[in-house]
This record gives structure tokens, C-alpha cells and sequence, in this order.
């Protein structure tokens, strides 16, 4: 019998010393998830850190064998190589494993799961190749997957005949790396000396890119191909796909995009706000200011400006809107996990 029992809620977060990793303990508490004991693991270099969990002081663990020992959601929010390496234990520890990495839903090994969606777009199991579904692994999609298809989603309803999104991402996408790399990018311009570009291979403060140094790896190209491939997979034909640009800004957190639709006539702009709202995302009233990087720190859902028609194409809407990456994917996971806890309370 796995040792993780139904009755126990003990919760572990693999990469707990990464950015995702931090943030999610912080939504695990905040929304009162009935953790028993929440379980920080990370690579040995982090062994040891004094943290806190639920209020209480806690180290984070190394990950051994016996650590998902009696562990009910196992969360896989640090590195792809973590994930790969120790996924499988969680499972044979009987933890439902849920990943933040995205490695498990690219390899078919789990399911994309964006429970928002749920009532339009439910999730589709990821398949063995003998056809048996991974009931117990689940894929929480990254915030830009979470956003493109959550105005695929919204738009669907008026059968757009074309969807573009423009998504801006933030450095806090390759976790503290990034942001120390902007940091210093920025001081060192400041003080005219010479810049650090070690994950960026390129001048990312004070400028917007379109790609990046020849070094930096993943590449954006790479990085918007992963993105486009995750959409068309979690939409599935079930809403219209759109095209997605990335462009690289100089900002710490926040991921703000700028998406255009065309319809075959006129789209009622009241009809189009009210299925966004259905679908949990906050539109700004017409007096109130337009969502920013900075008002959206520590939100949960998607923000939108009022929608917008085009003033030269009268069939054509614009949206401008913006996410807290960090708290958008990892609210994202542990709703997947209170979605499943729901459904075994009503079995």
C-alpha cells in the first residue's frame, strides 16, 4: 500500500528556494490550504536554510529517498531536472504529484490542468502508451500558457476570426538568476561600468528584445515555441488558437500582455467583459486606472483594461492586461490540488 495516506495532508514543495517555490508556500498559507505539515525540499546546496511554514520555523530539507514519505501532494516548483529526477518517488510514495516545471506535460507523463477553465475547456488526461490515463500527476501550465488560453477562452464565445497576443515577460521567469541580472545590469549602466549578461547573453536593462545573446539558453525563440506548443495542446480545438509573440522587458515581476481579436462584425464589448468575468479575470471599470505591473503584486487573477474597439478596424477589439507570474502559477497549482481534495470528499 503507498505510504501516503487519504487521511493525511502533508504537502511537499520540491525547489522550495526558488522563486515559484517560495510563492507558493505563501499561497498554500494564505488560502488556508489544510496542509498537516508542509514539507520545503531542495538540492543539497540549500539543505539546511532557515525558513518558516505555517508560522513555525522550518529548514529545507535535501531530497532523499524517504522524503515524500506519508506525503498526500508532492509540488515540483524548482528546476526540470528535480522533476524528472524525483517525480517517480513521489508517485511510488502514493503523492499526487503536481508540477510547476512543465517537463511532465511536454513528455505526455501528465495532465495540464487550469481549473478556471474547468466549466469551458476541462482538462484532457495525458495517455501511456497502453492507453491508462496518470490519474495521479498533474501539470499546472506556466502563466503565459494560463493567460493565452484563458483569452482563448473568453474570446471564443463570439468566434473571433483571428486572436494575436503580444506577452510581455518579466526577468522573474528565470527565477532569481534573472532578477539579479537586471539588478546589476542596471546599476552597473548607472555607474557606466561594464554589465553582467550571464543568462541573458545581451543588454536586458533599459531595453526590450525581441531575442536574446546567442548564449542564453533557453533562447525566447525557444522559450515562445514551448509556450505556442502548451496552448494548442491544453486548447485542443476546443477554442481558437492564437498567434503569440514574446517580447523581453526590463521589469522584475508582473507578466503584461496586449492581445487583438477581429470578429466577422462589431464584438459587444459588454458580452465579451462578462465572459472574462465568468472565467474569474478582473476588468477595470471605465474610471478606473488600467492594470500595471506594480498593481497587480500579490493578485491572484488576470487583470484586464476595459476592452477596447479598434479605431480603424470596427470589427476588432484590443485587450490590455496584466498577471503576477508567480502568484498566477502557483494559485493555478494549489487550486488543482482544492479541486481534487473537493472531489475525494465527495466520493
Amino acid at each position: 500500500m503507498p505510504s501516503g495516506s487519504p487521511n493525511s495532508n502533508r504537502v511537499a514543495i520540491v525547489g522550495a528556494s526558488s522563486l515559484r517555490g517560495k510563492e507558493l508556500k505563501l499561497v498554500l498559507e494564505e488560502r488556508n490550504f489544510p496542509a498537516d505539515e508542509i514539507i520545503l525540499l531542495d538540492a543539497s546546496v540549500m539543505a539546511g536554510t532557515l525558513t518558516e511554514a505555517g508560522g513555525e520555523p522550518t529548514f529545507i530539507r535535501e531530497l532523499e529517498e524517504d522524503s515524500f514519505d506519508k506525503v498526500r501532494f508532492a509540488f515540483f516548483a524548482g528546476i526540470a531536472a528535480d522533476t524528472e529526477r524525483n517525480w517517480q518517488a513521489a508517485r511510488a510514495a502514493g503523492a499526487t504529484v503536481i508540477d510547476l516545471t512543465g517537463v511532465l506535460a511536454a513528455s505526455g507523463k501528465a495532465t495540464a490542468w487550469i481549473p478556471s477553465l474547468t466549466s469551458l475547456i476541462p482538462p484532457k488526461p495525458a495517455a501511456r502508451a497502453n492507453g491508462f490515463s496518470h490519474e495521479i500527476a498533474y501539470s499546472s501550465p506556466a502563466s503565459p500558457v494560463v493567460i493565452a488560453c484563458t483569452l482563448a477562452a473568453g474570446l471564443a464565445k463570439l468566434s473571433p476570426r483571428t486572436i494575436a497576443a503580444m506577452l510581455f515577460p518579466p526577468v522573474s521567469e528565470r527565477d532569481q538568476a534573472g532578477i539579479d541580472e537586471l539588478e546589476t545590469q542596471t546599476t552597473n549602466l548607472l555607474s557606466f561600468r561594464p554589465i553582467e549578461q550571464a543568462i541573458f547573453d545581451t543588454q536586458v536593462a533599459f531595453n526590450l528584445l525581441s531575442r536574446y545573446g546567442d548564449e542564453s539558453k533557453p533562447s525566447l525563440e525557444s522559450t515562445r515555441a514551448a509556450i505556442a506548443r502548451d496552448v494548442v495542446q491544453y486548447l485542443a480545438g476546443r477554442a481558437p488558437v492564437p498567434a503569440i509573440q514574446l517580447v523581453q522587458t526590463p521589469v522584475f515581476y508582473g507578466y503584461a500582455f496586449a492581445a487583438y481579436a477581429e470578429f466577422a462584425a462589431r464584438p459587444a464589448l459588454e458580452q465579451l467583459a462578462a465572459a472574462f468575468r465568468n472565467l474569474g479575470v478582473k476588468i477595470a471599470g471605465p474610471e478606473d486606472p488600467a492594470p500595471t505591473n506594480i498593481s497587480v503584486a500579490g493578485e491572484s487573477e488576470i487583470q484586464l483594461a476595459p476592452i477596447q474597439v479598434d479605431p480603424n478596424v470596427a470589427a476588432g477589439a484590443w485587450l490590455w492586461g496584466v498577471a503576477d507570474n508567480l502568484r498566477l502559477a502557483t494559485t493555478n497549482a494549489v487550486r488543482i490540488a482544492e479541486e481534487l481534495l473537493a472531489k475525494a470528499a465527495a466520493a
